[in-house]
């Protein structure tokens, strides 16, 4: 079973997951920050694929992108990063990025090289579900991908419930029709929202995400969805880590507890 999969079915809720952009602050940070984020109690460990033209996000992970690639960092630099990564890291881990790069170095063998290293699924924003149903799905199922897609306060049902149809995993729900990035607090209009979507009674699990920051944004969260996910807040808390593991771990028990 693929371990999003048996996540889902053993944990309902108050599920953590946490975004960082490979490479960042440090070229070989990669791995280190990995298991500093399973060490700190998170569910699942998202992993950026960096970009030069990240259109989604905001100046944190625009800056974070930027830095990592000015690092050295690549697609062929982080699966050799990630190899062998299985034998520390046990908690579901999904890579994140857009198309175009995950197009230049091929798609199956992009998908063969995710399994191959031992990752568990895909989030690609700016892939269109037509595109992954008619190219793709026999592809990411070839290999054990599981592929979310996201849906914002914008989407309309009809298109939320296609979603839910060919979703297998989890569906990522933007908590605002924005670019990524913490905000102060949730909003009653977000809030609507989340119990929109509650209402459906949708097949899949959800994670809400853009503006989860803390104990109270990620509480709040969850109690609309089985839990959410962490970005931006991550990203800055790690580029002024005095010590990586410890403030990764410190911040993250601090979200949870």
């Amino acid at each position: 079973m693929n371990r999003i999969h048996y996540l889902f079915n053993t944990q309902k809720e108050r599920v953590l997951s946490i975004y960082f952009t490979a490479g960042f602050p440090d070229l070989e940070d990669t791995l280190p920050i990995m298991e500093a984020i399973q060490a700190g109690g998170a569910d699942i460990i998202e992993i950026g694929v960096p970009y030069s033209d990240p259109v989604a996000d905001g100046p944190t992970i625009q800056d974070s992108n930027k830095i990592a690639l000015d690092n050295g960092m690549s697609m062929k630099k982080l699966f050799e990063q990630l190899k062998g990564f299985r034998a520390k890291i046990h908690i579901p881990v999904v890579l994140m990025g857009y198309l175009n790069p995950v197009m230049q170095y091929g798609m199956e063998d992009f998908c063969k090289k995710c399994k191959e290293v031992g990752i568990d699924g895909l989030i690609v924003p700016d892939l269109p579900m037509q595109q992954y149903l008619e190219d793709y799905k026999g592809l990411f199922e070839q290999y054990g991908l599981v592929n979310t897609f996201l849906i914002s306060p914008q989407t309309s049902e009809k298109r939320i419930h296609e979603i839910d149809e060919n979703t297998s995993g989890f569906i990522y729900m933007v908590s605002s029709h924005s670019i990524t990035g913490a905000k102060s607090g949730i909003t009653e209009e977000q809030i609507a929202y989340f119990e929109r979507v509650k209402a459906m009674n949708l097949k899949n699990p959800r994670l809400i995400g853009f503006g989860i920051s803390d104990a109270e944004t990620f509480t709040t969260a969850s109690n609309y969805s089985n839990g959410a996910i962490i970005g931006s807040a991550f990203i800055k808390k790690i580029k002024d880590a005095q010590n990586l593991s410890q403030d990764i771990q410190e911040y993250l028990r601090g979200v949870k507890n």
